[in-house]
């Protein structure tokens, strides 16, 4: 079966990567994109990647039906046209964090308010990872924060093998790519300013500590720095157990969690040059590396993941999340590998 799917603010970075996943999906046609800046012009004008395809950006106003619809919108504009894209389509699948949340405080806390707050425990978060089970059949769907995202994929396992009990400290810190800012990023995520940079840009405060306290049940210490590289997220967690926790341990939890997931890797301490996880192995793909390692003299455990921050933290999360919520083959339009040799990310 073949389901029709549009992306709404197709123009932006990840609005061009949902573009390019629909584009080679084998279960899905492509029916609209909407730009309101690009109406008219040809898709591949703003992804040139995408210049084979006949498809023109055509009015957010103008949402024709299908059977998918994802936004790729600035954060508050889903929550005011939600009605105009569930009209428009069965699943909406968002990418902002409007419906990311379960409560009306929390956006009182992290962002600025909600309008449609009845809505939010409708809506059922993407990662499917983490809430597999939620999204089957689920008919609107919020994308997770990329920083989030890379912070629960290497933390998850410690907490469903009873390894950590909530009550640790946990000190994260998430290096990030340009991408993040979007392609209206602004002067900060301007290549002379950007390059060269490790900049700290939320040393506190990051709003996807709030996507952690949720579904991690935890309070960690969160800071993110922008780095010079344009795709990807990295994070490295460090945590400090109550108790003993060996290598086997570690192996045990691990790969009980993510043996089976289709898009997670084990990457701990190998050989070769890439021990760890890295953006830039998972450059363009849906794949997410996590790794660990201990270090006994300060009774600590170090967590690494790593995301391509517009893919598995974005529009790759987004389009698996759908696939599940479908019943189509979870990796269906997923399974590009990336590249290797590979230029900055």
């Amino acid at each position: 079966m073949t389901y029709t799917a549009s992306v709404v603010g197709g123009s932006g970075f990840t609005g061009g990567e949902l573009l390019r996943i629909l584009d080679g999906h084998p279960e899905f046609e492509l029916a609209q994109a909407t730009s309101r800046s690009k109406e008219n012009k040809t898709i591949g004008h703003s992804h040139p990647n995408l210049r084979h395809s006949d498809l023109r950006f055509s009015s957010p106003e103008d949402l024709e039906s299908v059977d998918v619809l994802f936004a790729a919108t600035p954060h508050g504009v889903s929550m005011e046209q939600i009605d105009a894209f569930q009209e428009a389509a069965g699943t909406v699948v968002d990418l902002s964090a409007d419906f990311r949340l379960d409560s009306e405080a929390q956006y009182d806390e992290w962002y600025d308010g909600h309008t449609r707050p009845e809505l939010l425990e409708q809506s059922e978060y993407a990662l499917p990872e983490l809430n597999r089970h939620n999204l089957e059949g689920a008919d609107l769907i919020a994308s997770g924060g990329c920083n989030a995202t890379a912070t629960i994929l290497g933390l998850l396992p410690l907490f469903e093998a009873d390894i950590l009990s909530g009550d640790e400290q946990i000190v994260v810190d998430v290096k990030v790519g340009s991408s993040e800012g979007g392609a209206g990023g602004g002067e900060a995520s301007s290549h002379p300013e950007r390059s060269g940079v490790v900049r700290p840009y939320a040393p506190t405060g990051h709003r996807h500590e709030a996507e952690i306290q949720q579904f991690l049940g935890i309070d960690v210490s969160f800071t993110v720095h922008a780095v010079d590289m344009i795709r990807g997220a990295s994070a490295t967690c460090h945590v400090f157990p109550e108790g003993p926790v060996s290598k086997g341990d570690l192996w045990g939890a691990y790969r009980g969690e993510y043996e089976d997931e289709p898009f997670v890797e084990l990457v701990a301490g190998g050989g070769g040059v890439y021990r760890y996880p890295e953006p830039k192995s998972v450059a363009g793909t849906n794949r997410a590396e996590v790794g660990f390692e201990l270090d006994p003299g300060n009774k600590r455990l170090v967590v690494f993941s790593a995301i391509d921050n517009m893919m598995k933290g974005s529009a790759g999360q987004a389009v698996h999340a759908a696939n599940v919520a479908l019943g189509i083959e979870e990796t269906a339009g997923l399974e590009f590998q990336g590249l290797h040799p590979v230029g900055a990310p």
